[in-house]
């Protein structure tokens, strides 16, 4: 690896380790073994390579908890969509203690935004991509084939994911189960009354 490289990768472990704004020029360098110089030339600044390494760890995540289609199909025949979501969920609830350090990150991240227009602005355009994906994966959803439904269904997984990541944070052992996530979507498709 090169300086660029090693400088994304020394990001991305000090955001996991210290959080956005706790992270330092200096923290970034010993963690990539390069110097400080590196980070102006290639980034341009310390916020921007922590922009990227942020949405390189969103993304790498996004790619753990991608259900492949023929994983939960049966062979030539699509998944339902209520089993695509709960397999879905399935993932990302699994990912959780492995993935405990992206998700206080992202919380970090949102409480920045109205104070940082940069990072707002390098978010903007990947959170569009982030819920694409989320209807793709989530629903079956595919976005080329239909953008509009792909654009809302990814709003409403978007919502649902921060919730849930909400829940898991304060307190795991009531928080949501992908079964639990599945009957409540299946209820409100159902029009269910008491």
């Amino acid at each position: 690896m090169g300086h660029r490289e090693d400088l994304l990768e020394g990001a991305k472990r000090c955001l996991l380790e210290k959080g956005y704004a706790r992270t330092t020029a200096r923290d970034i360098v010993a963690a990539s073994g390069t110097n400080l110089a590196s980070i102006g030339y290639h980034y341009g600044s310390k916020e921007a390579l922590l922009n990227l390494a942020f949405l390189r760890l969103t993304e790498e995540w996004g790619d753990r908890v991608t259900v492949p289609a023929d994983e939960v199909g049966d062979g030539d025949v699509p998944a339902a969509p209520l089993d695509q979501f709960r397999a879905a969920w399935e993932k990302v609830i699994g990912s959780y203690s492995d993935s405990r350090a992206i998700w206080k990150l992202q919380m970090e991240v949102v409480s920045r935004i109205d104070t940082d227009p940069e990072l707002q602005q390098a978010l903007a355009g990947p959170q569009q991509e982030g819920r694409a994906g989320l209807a793709e994966n989530m629903l079956g959803i595919a976005p080329d084939a239909d953008p509009e439904t792909a654009r809302v269904v990814g709003l409403f997984c978007q919502a649902l994911l921060v919730g849930v990541m909400v829940q898991w944070m304060l307190d795991e052992r009531s928080a949501p189960s992908a079964q639990d996530l599945t009957d409540g979507l299946k209820a409100v498709l159902e029009g269910r009354r008491s």
